[in-house]
């Protein structure tokens, strides 16, 4: 049985319903002095990456110190409008019968996100999804730019195997990264890639959501079909 499980946070766990972009722009506005008129791809992708994608796309070129600036911003705001996404989003159906279902049977569970830390942790916090996470264990956005690095610092930072982990995430890229690091994966189809597409990407088991725990368990072990 694995002994340490990966989440992704985003359409994995929570849902923001358009908080999360709220935020972001706010933060960019802060950072840059533009409206944020667009934004860049953000699904699987890592915050830095967003942010300079993003910048681009207002015809601006950003660097390090610049997008530290963003985090900082964006840690602010996810302080002062935690009370908006607790009321405008929600917890995905079946997420914290499946936190507490594998703290039960004595699985370590962390965060492998994009998203920077400080905003990992109140997204987590305010659905009361947060209990069981290691957070010193994981890894987030600003560790790295790219996915698959986020997964082998978890993965160093646990002192874990990679056949030790499962990693449970939404997209492609979550698929992926934990590929690249020889870890397994358990994809739900919660988010914007439904249930073909993370197939394609190499999914080893696919879930519709996170409602039957007793399935997420045994997949976790490993013996479930």
């Amino acid at each position: 049985m694995a002994r340490l499980v990966l989440w992704d946070i985003d359409h994995t766990l929570i849902d923001t319903r358009g908080v999360g972009r709220e935020l972001s722009a706010a933060a960019f506005l802060q950072t840059t002095g533009q409206a944020m008129r667009e934004q860049a791809k953000i699904d699987g992708i890592t915050e830095p990456v967003i942010f300079r994608e993003t910048a681009k796309l207002h015809g601006l070129t950003t660097d390090r110190a610049d997008f530290e600036r963003f985090a900082r911003a964006l840690a602010e705001e996810h302080l002062r409008r935690a009370a908006d996404l607790r009321e405008r989003g929600h917890a995905l159906p079946g997420a914290a019968a499946a936190l507490d279902a594998l703290d039960a049977v004595g699985v370590q569970q962390t965060v492998v996100s994009g998203n920077i830390r400080a905003a990992s942790e109140i997204k987590l916090q305010v659905f009361g999804l947060d209990r069981h996470i290691l957070w010193e264990l994981g890894a987030y956005g600003e560790d790295n730019d790219v996915r698959a690095e986020l997964v082998k610092l978890s993965l160093s930072r646990s002192d874990a195997e990679a056949e030790e982990a499962v990693l449970i995430g939404d997209t492609p890229a979550d698929v992926e990264g934990a590929q690249r690091n020889g870890v397994r994966v358990i994809a739900v189809a919660t988010g914007r890639s439904d249930e073909a597409a993370l197939r394609d990407a190499g999914a080893e088991s696919i879930l519709s959501d996170l409602r039957d725990t007793e399935l997420l368990v045994k997949l976790v072990r490993g013996d479930g079909q």
